[in-house]
């Protein structure tokens, strides 16, 4: 396979319970007494190969296909209401005078929008008005015209259980004692930097976090971003382009498909974490190179992610390093959901298989989940990280991270480390294992069908049904627990779920509350699908039967 100069940049390198609770008051704030939180279960260092992806019995899809039908029935007929003048249009609509134009609206986008999720508007971006903690309060809005628009009734409610935030360390919190730092570093650098880190705003706390970063991953450099979205639309660009291939899951997140899309590389799609799938793509791309002209690829990148996000499935990481190796590839590890979340330590998916971080070229990650700040960084070969400094768009233009939020990152690293002299890090670390755990066992023994894997602190609940996803979403709220419920196009149209993302600052009580409601929705809107205790379906990752997309 024929290597640029650029390649040099992507080189593969060789080397490289005792817990304690807190219970937690409204809004994040800590007490002083301990709770007993259950028995600690550690940390698993393996995996198992297979993970839960168990299919819905017949009838729930057939009955799942005729739910979009009649919905999409009753829009067709209630746009030609709206059409004759019996019924009011409230969404934008393109004037007659401009009937020659380009549409500035998709029609089924505007259909979808219009006679679909309109209807159901109410379940999703739902006003917070406290610290998105453990427990968070809720604007309470009504609707008078079938969630067309809302309105603010003026009250809240109070006390929801918060299991839809990605806080799965438990650092968006607001204790005075542990956000001391950041309280300092604001009144010293004040809250913004108005200027781009080439010009005059890189300050010393960002080359300390980049630092600790590197260190915290066991890696030679590393470089932060303001953006975790545009940490990955922003900087695949930089690393490939025309000539190159992309060997990307089809799963992956929105920003690693832009970033992909962005950089002009071609683009094959290999089906989720499935070895045989991506062999086969690797050993064409040698064999038959580019189209047309079948020179050698410049590069080939795959890209993968710690956790996947909707899934809460694991990558197989070690399989694909051998491939990686085999074929003589580069490694793109998105570990935005990963990092902080599984590992002894924290280190994400790299020790959770006890691999060597020095095999995957390109790490990223964010700081706007394990950490409770925003931003996102790349790791790795120190060659690597000073071209993406000289080459990446967001490093040459965008706004540096503001002061205080890098050093919430610090101060939240130095706590998964222990170097600010206690245990809490590690603590946290444990508890989150032991609450995923618990939480995907007790759903496993109701009869819920569930995805991914037992260390995935991101839980998902297939509830299929739209007309269920709806109902399951208000009733929970009507029982005080606030959730997330995703659908189509989100997710394939017969999948829709509910998706629960788990953290370490849920306690025992707080778990069980929230289990004790599923059980009862769960039978009330009959929900337990699951026909099997464990469902692993070896097809999904290990089937053969597949085919090539670009």
């Amino acid at each position: 396979m024929a290597m640029t100069a650029a390649n040099g940049i992507l080189k593969q390198h060789s080397k490289q319970k005792n817990s304690r609770s807190e219970d937690v008051k409204v809004n994040g704030y800590h007490k002083k007494t301990q709770v007993k939180n259950g028995p600690g279960t550690g940390v698993a260092n393996s995996l198992p190969r297979h993970e839960p992806f168990e299919q819905a019995p017949m009838y729930v899809a057939v009955m799942t296909y005729l739910g979009y039908g009649l919905v999409t029935l009753f829009g067709y007929f209630r746009d030609f209401l709206r059409a004759v003048g019996l019924e009011k249009c409230h969404v934008a609509q393109e004037r007659s005078e401009q009937k020659d134009f380009v549409p500035l609206y998709q029609d089924f986008e505007n259909f979808y929008n219009r006679n679909l999720y309109m209807r159901v508007r109410d379940n999703w971006n739902r006003p917070i008005c406290s610290l998105p903690g453990p427990v968070f309060d809720l604007m309470e809005r009504i609707s008078d015209d079938y969630n067309w628009t809302f309105r603010f009734t003026g009250r809240t409610i109070p006390n929801v259980i918060n299991v839809g935030s990605y806080n799965y360390l438990g650092f968006a919190e607001n204790n005075v004692d542990f956000l001391k730092t950041v309280a300092e570093k604001t009144q010293e650098y004040g809250v913004g930097v108005c200027s781009t880190r080439q010009e005059i705003a890189n300050l010393s706390l960002h080359q300390e976090l980049e630092q600790l970063v590197a260190n915290f991953l066991g890696l030679e450099s590393s470089m932060a971003f303001g953006m975790g979205f545009a940490t990955n639309s922003m900087n695949i660009p930089a690393l490939v382009g025309k000539g190159c291939l992309i060997l990307s899951d089809e799963l992956n997140h929105t920003s690693l498909i832009l970033g992909a899309r962005l950089s002009g590389a071609t683009i094959r799609v290999f089906k989720h974490n499935n070895m045989h799938s991506l062999e086969k793509m690797l050993r064409e791309a040698i064999c038959s190179g580019q189209p047309r002209t079948h020179r050698p690829w410049k590069k080939i990148l795959i890209m993968v992610e710690g956790i996947y996000s909707m899934e809460g499935s694991v990558v197989r990481l070690p399989e694909i390093l051998a491939l990686k190796k085999k074929y003589k590839a580069y490694l793109y590890l998105d570990e935005a959901h990963s990092i902080g979340a599984v590992g002894p330590t924290g280190r994400g998916v790299t020790e959770l298989f006890n691999v060597n971080a020095a095999d995957v070229d390109i790490m990223m990650g964010t700081f706007t989940k394990s950490f409770g700040a925003c931003g996102g960084y790349i790791a790795g070969k120190k060659v690597l990280v000073d071209y993406i400094r000289r080459h990446s768009h967001s490093a040459i233009y965008a706004t540096a991270m503001s002061p205080p939020v890098t050093e919430q990152v610090i101060r939240a690293m130095k706590c998964i480390m222990g170097q600010d002299g206690g245990d809490e890090g590690i603590r946290r670390v444990r508890q989150l294992a032991e609450n995923t755990r618990y939480f995907r066992a007790r759903l496993k023994e109701m009869g819920f069908i569930i995805y991914g894997n037992d260390d995935s602190p991101v839980v998902p609940i297939l509830l299929y049904m739209p007309a269920k996803v709806v109902a399951f979403a208000r009733e929970m709220l009507r029982r005080k627990i606030g959730v997330v419920v995703v659908g189509f196009p989100a997710t394939p149209i017969t999948e829709a779920r509910a998706r629960f993302c788990l953290s370490a600052a849920h306690t025992r009580p707080m778990l069980d509350q929230v289990l004790h409601h599923l059980n009862e929705v769960g039978d009330m809107l009959c929900l337990k699908f699951s026909r099997r205790s464990l469902a692993p379906r070896p097809d999904l990752e290990d089937r053969t039967d597949f085919h090539t997309e670009e």
